[in-house]
């Protein structure tokens, strides 16, 4: 078909119709937004010739991915995360905001409400004994270099096979996710797991998305951080573990190079007691920078739907 009518007049005027402009309830915000979206795929459809059933068979897509609650994963797939986190490392270079850790995406994972502990933590609940045990350290400073005391460090990621408690029901209530308050000198250690990476589950909505794009759908080992302090711009991180087959090639493009940290392994006897372990294990070490700043909404993590948080 060559008919293109999405500059006619008929289109304009119904587009705004559709989008509520004749009307006067509603949200001005909404309506500009949705105009827009209208607007973009309308024209899609015009310069593309899409046909009924191309279109009904993503409406039927878009369903399942509701189904499955899976827009989340899908979302960082399409690289939506990580745009909005190039928007924000714009508007900070914009604004002459440097140094710190740098930020990337949270994803849809993180359950609040995690058991807090101080300074020590143990994330997992020893029901993996296959698994080689990982002892994470490190310490929160600001950019000047001075400890942060009692910093807050959030950590969370996955278990031997890839599964998140929470979302996966064979894992105990909390497993892999603790909330640190780390010490007078903002050092923080946690005993756990090494995690593996995961793949978006195979035959799903998500998956089918990908391989439309002859994309695939896995990521890397890594774990996840939130870390605040008063006085301090909150951070959203995550920190990939160095040698994985996917650590540059993450579906979710959470990668970056500051953010890749070497997995060290560790066979000396007294190393292991000193951490009352009885066996060889791997050492993740990751120092933290926060920057400072007065604002209430940079000191806390922005606002959007989680697993067990109000608002």
């Amino acid at each position: 078909m060559t008919v293109k009518i999405f500059d006619s007049a008929d289109v304009q005027s119904f587009l705004s119709k559709v989008a509520g402009f004749d009307q006067a309830g509603g949200s001005e915000r909404a309506k500009q937004i949705l105009h827009r979206l209208l607007s973009d795929v309308y024209q899609l459809i015009d310069d593309y010739d899409v046909t009924p059933e191309e279109f009904w068979s993503a409406v039927s897509l878009m369903n399942q991915l509701g189904k499955e609650t899976q827009f989340g994963l899908l979302a960082p797939g399409l690289g939506f995360d990580h745009y909005l986190d190039m928007r924000m490392d714009a508007a900070d270079a914009e604004a002459g905001l440097t140094g710190g850790t740098p930020r990337t995406i949270e994803g849809p994972l993180y359950v609040a409400g995690a058991p807090v502990c101080e300074v020590e933590a143990r994330l997992d609940d020893g029901s993996d004994t296959d698994s080689e045990v990982m002892w994470l350290t490190g310490q929160v400073r600001d950019t000047q270099g001075n400890p942060i005391p009692h910093a807050q460090v959030e950590v969370w990621h996955a278990n031997a096979k890839g599964g998140y408690s929470f979302f996966d029901p064979s894992q105990s209530e909390y497993h892999l996710r603790r909330t640190i308050l780390a010490d007078a000198e903002g050092r923080y250690h946690a005993r756990s797991i090494i995690p593996s990476g995961y793949g978006v589950p195979e035959g799903s909505p998500t998956d089918r998305v990908l391989a439309a794009l002859g994309r695939h759908g896995q990521r890397p080992a890594h774990i996840h951080f939130f870390v605040s302090a008063p006085g301090h711009r909150h951070l959203t991180t995550q920190i990939n573990l160095a040698g994985d087959e996917y650590t540059w090639d993450d579906f979710a493009f959470a990668t970056r190079e500051e953010l890749v940290v070497d997995a060290k392994r560790i066979e000396d006897p007294s190393e292991a007691e000193l951490r009352g372990l009885s066996g060889p294990f791997t050492e993740v070490v990751f120092d933290i920078e926060l920057a400072r700043t007065e604002d209430p909404e940079q000191q806390a993590r922005h606002k959007r739907p989680r697993a067990l948080e109000d608002g």
